[in-house]
């Protein structure tokens, strides 16, 4: 799997926003088993350590859990993955308003695009 990190963020975090991104996307589903921290890292085209790193910050926020014997899992809390893919969703609404002034667009000018954008059918 060929990665294109950008140099504007540690590879570690643009792992762990990947690994969110998946698992509030239902790609990973909860309770699934993660593969090896090497076959990861292997997969990932990154160093071990990278993707060690990664996966103990996804830990921390509790989307992945290790059971000491048999790896690393994505978590079976629902509503914890709910609340994730909310603030996901927020954090995109946040870089795109972001955008759109840098373009000198005003909120409502956005939101007319958007609503625009939505009755002709956002896939065309």
């Amino acid at each position: 799997m060929t990665n294109q990190f950008q140099s504007n963020m540690p590879i570690y975090l643009q792992l762990v926003n990947n690994f969110k991104h998946r698992i509030v996307s239902g790609e990973l589903q909860a309770g699934s088993k993660l593969e090896s921290v090497r076959d990861l890292a292997i997969r990932f085209e990154v160093n071990p350590n990278t993707m060690q790193r990664a996966l103990t910050e996804l830990e921390r926020g509790g989307l992945v859990y290790a059971e000491r014997t048999t790896g690393r899992f994505i978590t079976q809390n629902k509503e914890l993955i709910a609340k994730m893919r909310e603030a996901v969703a927020q954090e995109i609404i946040d870089q795109f308003i972001e955008q759109m002034k840098s373009l000198g667009f005003t909120n409502q000018e956005a939101m007319d695009l958007i609503r625009k954008k939505i009755e002709k059918g956002a896939s065309k």
